[in-house]
C-alpha cells in the first residue's frame, strides 16, 4: 500500500470518528495476543518516528496552544510504548533463549550495535539515560507544568476582566471578546491537561526501569531453569535482549519527556523558537563580546586547546560584529524622517498652507511612534479605529477620524488629546511596560512604578511583563499601553460628543433618513427649521447621553412641535418626551421597576418658584440652598450606586433641564428625567425625596 492510500486510510478512520477507539482496541491487543518479531521491528520504528515527529512539532510550533491536542498525543504515545514492552517482555522470555534475534531486528541492532555487545556497557547506558530523563527532564517539565497550571487558572480572573474592560473601551468587538475568552479558557484546559500529562511521563520512566528488572531477572530465571542454559551464557543473551528492549523504550520516552519539557517553558507568544532565542540569545552585541574576550584569553594560555577556543573566540566576535550593524540598521530605519525641503521663496502661501482644527486629535511624544506605527507592529491605530465604530454605533452618528500626530513638545512618553483643536487631556504612559490597574479589591505585594489610571484617576502600577500574570492572580486588571491611550480616548469622546456632530453630520443623517421617508426631510428643513436649530436640538440630545438613532421620530417630533415654537429648549424637551422609552431603557433596562429619586414638594416649588422670578429678572436660587440639593443628592447617588442600581432623579418638566445643566458636573452619574417622560406602563419605585433642609 503506497503511503498515499495510507494517509488518506488514517484520515478516513478519523472524519468517521473510528480512529480513536480502533487506536485504544490495538493498544490493548498489543498487550494481550503475541506478536511476532516483524511486528514488533515495525512498532519499535514506529513508536521512534512518532517521537520525532512530535518534537519536532513542538520546536516548530508558533505558541502551545496551537498544539492543544499534544496532551492527548503524549498519552497515547505513552501507551504505546507501554504495549510495545509488554509484547516485547513476552517475546524475549519466550524465544530469548534462541539467540539475540528473538525479538526482532530492532532490538538487536540496540543491543548489539549501539552498545558494543557489552551488557555492562548496556545497563550504565541505560541507566545514564534513565538519570536524565526521570531525574532532570521528566522531573523538571513536571513541576513546570504544575506551576504553570497554578497561576492560569489563579489568573484567569484578571484576564477576563481585562478583557471586559477592552470591551468597554471598545477596544474590543463582541465577537473579539468571545474569542479572546475561549482562548483564556484553552489556554487554562491546555496548562491543566499539560499538568496532569506530564505526570503520564513521570509514570512511564519508572515503569521502564521497573520493567528492566523484570525482564532481567526473569530471563535468567526461565534461561538457566527452563532451557538449561549456563548462567553466563544466560546472562549474556537475556542482558542484551533487556538492554535492547529498554533502550528501544528509552530513547522515543527522552525525546517526549524533552517535547513536554520545551512546550511547557515556551512563552504564550505567537513566534517562531528559533527566532526567540537567536533575537534574545544572541542579539545583545555586548554578551558576545564579553564572551569573545574570555575565550580569546583561554585560548592563549599554553597547555589549552587554542585551536579551538581562539576559534570560537573569532565566532562569537564576528557574530558580535553582525549584531552590532544590525542593531544600527534598525536605528537608522526608525530615525526621524528628513523635513521636506522648503518650498522656493517664490511660491506664495495660499489657503492650503493654514491648517485647520481636527475633530479629534491625538498627538504623541516621539518614544511612542512605534505605538501609532503600524509597519512596527503599533496596535493603537487598529484600537482608535475600535473605539470609533463603537461609538459611532452607540450614538448613531459616525465619530470623525482621529488625526494622529508627533509632536516633538511633548514629553517623550506623553500625548495630548484634542477636540476641535482644544486639549482636554493629557497623560505619559510607558510603552516598554504594562498598567496594573487596581479595581479596589487588589491585594498588595506587587513590585511597580506607581501611577495613576489616566482615564478614571484610579492607583495603578507600571509593571514588567514578567510580571503580568501575577498582577492579574493578585485581582489587578492589566492592560497593555495602546489599551491606556485607547480607553482614555473612548472617554474623551465620549464627554465631547454632542461637539462632534456639525452641519455635515446632521445632514448625513437627514440623507440617509430621506431614503425612507423624503417628504418628511423637505418639509422639516428648511421650510420649517432652519438647519443651525436641528443641529443645536441634536448636540444637546448628545450632551445628555440621548443617541440620535432614531431620526425618524426625532424628525416627526421637530415637524410637529417646530411650527408653534423656534425655542431649542423647548423643542428638546418635546424631542425626549418621544423618546422616553428609549431614555428609560437606556437607564433602567427593559423589564422591572426603575428606582427613582424625588425632591420634597416644599423644595420643588421654591425651585420652581426661584427659578421663575430668575427668568423674570426679579432674583434666583440662593447659593446656600443651591449647595445643600447638591450635597444631598450627591450622597443619595452614591447610595444608589453602591447597591448596584441606577441613580435616577424625577422632576417636574419645567426644572428638569436646570437641574440637568445643574448636576451634569458634579453628579455625572444622575440622569435627570422628568415626570412626562416616563412610558405610561412603566412602573416606578420610589427611594428617597431629598429636601432643602
Amino acid at each position: 500500500m503506497s503511503s498515499e492510500r495510507l494517509v488518506a486510510l488514517f484520515g478516513q478512520l478519523g472524519r468517521s470518528g473510528l480512529g480513536p477507539p480502533a487506536l485504544v482496541l490495538t493498544l490493548i491487543a498489543m498487550m494481550v495476543v503475541p506478536l511476532p518479531p516483524l511486528l514488533l521491528d515495525v512498532f519499535f520504528t514506529f513508536n521512534i518516528s512518532l517521537s520525532l515527529i512530535v518534537i519536532l512539532a513542538v520546536i516548530y510550533v508558533l505558541r502551545p496552544l496551537d498544539f492543544g491536542v499534544f496532551p492527548t498525543v503524549l498519552l497515547a504515545a505513552t501507551l504505546l510504548r507501554l504495549a510495545l514492552n509488554v509484547a516485547s517482555t513476552r517475546v524475549v522470555l519466550l524465544d530469548g533463549h534462541t539467540g539475540t534475534d528473538a525479538a526482532g531486528r530492532v532490538i538487536q541492532a540496540f543491543g548489539e550495535f549501539v552498545i558494543g555487545g557489552n551488557y555492562a556497557v548496556g545497563i550504565v547506558v541505560f541507566a545514564i539515560l534513565v538519570i536524565i530523563n526521570f531525574v532532570v527532564v521528566t522531573k523538571g517539565a513536571g513541576r513546570v507544568s504544575e506551576v504553570t497550571a497554578r497561576f492560569t487558572l489563579d489568573a484567569m480572573p484578571g484576564k477576563q476582566m481585562a478583557i471586559d474592560a477592552d470591551v468597554n473601551a471598545g477596544v474590543l468587538s463582541h465577537e473579539e471578546a468571545a474569542e479572546r475568552r475561549a482562548e483564556v479558557r484553552a489556554e487554562a484546559d491546555f496548562y491543566g491537561s499539560m499538568d496532569g500529562a506530564s505526570k503520564f511521563v513521570r509514570g512511564d520512566a519508572i515503569a521502564g526501569i521497573l520493567i528492566l528488572f523484570i525482564n532481567l531477572i526473569g530471563g535468567l530465571a526461565i534461561g538457566a531453569g527452563q532451557h538449561d542454559m549456563a548462567l553466563g551464557e544466560a546472562a549474556r543473551t537475556y542482558a542484551l535482549l533487556t538492554i535492547g528492549d529498554g533502550l528501544v523504550a528509552q530513547i522515543p520516552s527522552l525525546l517526549l519527556s524533552t517535547a513536554v519539557a520545551i512546550i511547557v517553558t515556551r512563552m504564550s507568544q505567537s513566534q517562531d523558537m528559533g527566532d526567540q532565542i537567536v533575537e534574545q540569545l544572541f542579539g545583545e552585541p555586548r554578551v558576545l563580546i564579553v564572551a569573545a574576550a574570555v575565550l580569546g584569553l583561554l585560548g592563549i594560555i599554553p597547555g589549552m586547546p587554542n585551536v579551538a577556543f581562539l576559534t570560537l573566540a573569532a565566532v562569537c566576535g564576528g557574530g558580535a560584529w553582525m549584531a552590532a550593524r544590525r542593531r544600527e540598521r534598525e536605528q537608522t530605519d526608525t530615525s526621524e524622517p528628513v523635513a521636506p525641503e522648503p518650498a522656493p521663496e517664490s511660491i506664495d502661501l495660499g489657503w492650503d498652507d493654514v491648517s485647520e482644527a481636527d475633530p479629534v486629535g491625538l498627538e504623541v511624544g516621539y518614544r511612542l511612534i512605534p505605538l501609532v506605527d503600524r509597519s512596527r507592529g503599533g496596535e493603537l491605530t487598529g484600537r482608535i479605529k475600535g473605539v470609533r465604530k463603537k461609538l459611532s454605533e452607540a450614538y448613531g452618528f459616525l465619530i470623525p477620524a482621529v488625526h494622529i500626530r508627533d509632536n516633538l513638545d511633548l514629553p517623550p512618553n506623553g500625548y495630548r488629546l484634542t477636540i476641535l483643536g482644544a486639549t482636554v487631556a493629557e497623560a505619559e504612559v510607558q510603552p516598554e511596560r504594562f498598567l496594573a490597574i487596581d479595581p479596589g479589591q487588589a491585594a498588595r505585594g506587587l513590585d511597580g512604578t506607581p501611577t495613576k489610571d489616566p482615564t478614571f484617576g484610579l492607583d495603578a502600577l507600571w509593571i514588567d511583563g514578567s510580571r503580568r500574570e501575577q498582577a492579574q492572580a493578585l485581582g489587578y486588571t492589566v492592560v497593555d499601553p495602546a489599551t491606556v491611550v485607547a480607553t482614555h480616548l473612548n472617554q474623551v469622546v465620549t464627554e465631547n460628543t454632542h461637539e462632534l456632530l456639525g452641519h455635515e453630520e446632521a445632514q448625513q443623517l437627514l440623507d440617509r433618513l430621506s431614503r425612507s421617508t423624503p417628504r418628511l426631510v423637505e418639509d422639516l428643513v428648511p421650510k420649517l427649521l432652519p438647519m443651525s436649530l436641528l443641529v443645536r436640538v441634536l448636540q444637546e440630545l448628545l450632551r445628555e447621553g440621548i443617541p440620535v438613532h432614531n431620526m425618524r421620530r426625532i424628525c416627526e417630533t421637530l415637524a410637529e412641535y417646530g411650527a408653534r415654537t423656534q425655542d431649542a429648549a423647548a423643542l428638546v424637551a418635546a424631542v425626549r418626551v418621544a423618546l422616553g422609552r428609549t431614555i428609560v431603557q437606556r437607564i433602567g433596562g427593559v423589564v422591572g421597576e426603575l428606582p427613582v429619586i424625588t425632591l420634597d414638594p416644599g423644595l420643588e416649588r421654591l425651585l420652581q418658584d426661584s427659578l421663575q422670578e430668575d427668568a423674570e429678572g426679579g432674583g434666583g436660587i440662593e447659593p446656600g440652598l443651591a449647595e445643600t440639593v447638591h450635597t444631598r443628592l450627591i450622597e443619595t447617588a452614591q447610595r444608589q450606586e453602591i447597591v448596584g442600581e441606577p441613580a435616577v432623579l424625577l422632576v417636574s418638566p419645567t426644572l428638569r433641564p436646570w437641574l440637568a445643566r445643574f448636576l451634569r458636573h458634579g453628579v455625572p452619574n444622575l440622569n435627570v428625567l422628568a415626570y412626562n417622560e416616563v412610558p405610561e406602563n412603566r412602573s416606578l419605585r420610589m427611594v428617597a425625596a431629598v429636601g432643602g433642609q
